[in-house]
């Protein structure tokens, strides 16, 4: 797709309801964040999330999938703390999670685990700029590359992740004029997110995009409908419905045959003159 320039579109899946709609949709690639945790389980961020939740999740999602590549994140201390234990964790994810393929954030230092990952036929889609398992040491959520400095190291590590054999490379919270650069650089496909519109593709969280959430929009989120707003309407609408009697109609329940109703009435009438009520 890089090749003849056509734009990749990925989107966060969580559950088998809503990957079924992206799948249908036409949505390219489906990821299975470690966003999870907030999304989906109302964390402050995404690094108590465990391998077991994430196969949890990747195998829903994988039910749903006729079309889109899958691909489930690695979460915090899943690969970093050897690759023998990397490449166990992530084949994990594909024997069991059904995963196409892992995605792991992380540049220079994450090379040689990518590396081995690859090498033990693992397919890894790589991230770098800002990594949301770093956010205690990134200080939070901060645009990167700024600074000469900072942009010569994520290009550093955006040629060490394509080096080391990922086929693609995540590109978070950068600049667009850097982002550009680093997608002109590499050979393989860079989807962005809140890195502009040069990145051989996008991705986004599909609740902020579908506007599920309020209270708070990124920068780079465009929201793209307002079901949050329209969800609370109807749960709304539903409790006002059964308070004041209204759902459910006669023609929302099921019936009886009319032989079976003659039948049910000779018994409530059996019932109520033995005085079994």
């Amino acid at each position: 797709m890089k090749e003849q320039g056509e734009k990749i579109s990925m989107l966060t899946a969580y559950d088998y309801t809503f990957a079924v709609l992206m799948d249908h949709a036409g949505v390219d690639v489906l990821l299975v964040g470690d966003s999870l945790g907030m999304v989906f389980q109302g964390r402050e961020d995404t690094l108590p999330v465990t391998v077991d939740e994430v196969i949890y999740h990747t195998r829903a999602v994988k039910r749903a999938v006729s079309h889109a590549l899958l691909v489930a994140d690695m979460p915090f201390l899943s690969y970093q703390v050897s690759p023998e234990e990397a490449v166990w964790n992530a084949g994990r994810m594909l024997k069991e999670g059904g995963a196409d393929a892992v995605k792991l954030e992380g540049g220079v230092p994450a090379s040689r685990v990518i590396e081995r990952m690859v090498d033990a036929g693992i397919p890894v889609m790589g991230h770098v700029g800002l990594g949301p398992q770093s956010v205690k040491l990134l200080g939070g959520h901060k645009v990167q590359g700024k600074t000469t400095k900072a942009i010569q190291r994520l290009l550093r590590d955006a040629l060490a992740v394509e080096a080391a054999g990922a086929f693609s490379l995540v590109v978070e919270a950068v600049p667009w004029p850097v982002a550009k650069m680093i997608s002109e650089r590499v050979s393989i496909p860079t989807i962005g997110i809140g890195a502009g519109p040069y990145c051989d593709g996008q991705v986004l969280v599909h609740a902020d995009m579908l506007g599920l959430f309020t209270a708070f929009q990124p920068h780079f989120v465009r929201r793209f409908a307002y079901l949050g707003e329209e969800s609370k309407r109807a749960f709304t609408d539903y409790c006002k419905a059964v308070k004041d009697g209204s759902f459910p109609t006669l023609d929302e329940s099921y019936s009886l045959d009319e032989s079976a109703l003659r039948e049910f009435e000779e018994i409530e009438s059996f019932i109520e003159e033995d005085h079994c009520l």
